[in-house]
């Protein structure tokens, strides 16, 4: 969603932020000092302008979310704070999407400064929300794939779509998504193509769907079992055309 300039940026000031908050002398934090972390991260990482497009103490029904995403008067998505000190549970979540749901907003974003976890509102009888993702910031090893993700919320990702790319995305690889495309014609022609060579049987399509539907739903055991590696196709380079023939030049200093 972002240029290429405008990612690396984004990965420097996060990486910034983690410098400066998330440090080992910082230990223990009220939620009030929290929300001194998620106005920088909002504002100097996401890239929103603070007081105009980062809303504080947003009223929803005579009670206050921390924060309202919004911009040119649209809103986005809802900030709920916790202070750095908790670990974020099932009560906090609930505040979160019933602010959501009073308000008509879809997405909500949970943290604690270091943890953040954002969440999809279905607007069904009952309300429903799906977790779309979580990053805990004070995790080395998996701070790639941080970054990866927190690109949909930036400023710049969201003015393209960006959430909707980021719903898009959580629903393609859902199980039932793939389970779908597994069971496809297609799919299962590519199957019965490559079992019936490599059993030298005449399976047809059905029999392919249902046993491909039985994989599915019931468990395996796959003990002794390899998944297969996958080889990533390399671009075969273009060939030199072939030298002209019957075709004389002359040139003063040729090369070998």
């Amino acid at each position: 969603m972002l240029t290429e300039a405008k990612k690396q940026k984004l990965i420097e000031n996060i990486k910034l932020y983690i410098k400066k908050f998330l440090s080992d002398s910082i230990t223990d934090l009220d939620e009030s000092g929290t929300r001194i972390m998620i106005n920088h991260f909002l504002t100097d990482v996401l890239g929103y302008t603070a007081l105009e497009e980062v809303r504080t103490e947003y009223m929803i029904k005579g009670t206050y979310a921390d924060y309202m995403i919004q911009i040119n008067g649209k809103r986005h998505f809802l900030v709920e704070v916790k202070a750095f000190s908790l670990n974020i549970n099932e009560s906090h979540l609930r505040q979160a999407v019933n602010y959501g749901a009073n308000e008509g907003v879809d997405w909500a974003l949970l943290t604690n400064g270091k943890q953040f976890d954002f969440y999809k509102i279905i607007f069904e009888k009952p309300i429903q929300h799906k977790k779309v993702f979580t990053v805990d910031l004070t995790d080395s090893s998996s701070l790639k794939a941080a970054y990866d993700i927190i690109e949909y919320l930036a400023k710049d990702s969201l003015q393209k779509g960006g959430l909707d790319a980021l719903w898009n995305k959580a629903q393609a690889m859902t199980p039932i998504s793939i389970s779908k495309q597994l069971l496809c014609p297609e799919v299962v022609a590519i199957v019965r193509k490559n079992v019936n060579k490599a059993y030298e049987m005449k399976f047809n399509d059905q029999q392919i769907q249902e046993t491909i539907l039985k994989v599915i739903a019931e468990k395996i055991d796959l003990s002794g079992f390899k998944v297969p590696k996958l080889v990533k196709k390399e671009n075969t380079p273009k060939k030199n055309p072939p030298p002209e023939t019957n075709v004389i030049t002359s040139v003063e200093n040729p090369e070998v």
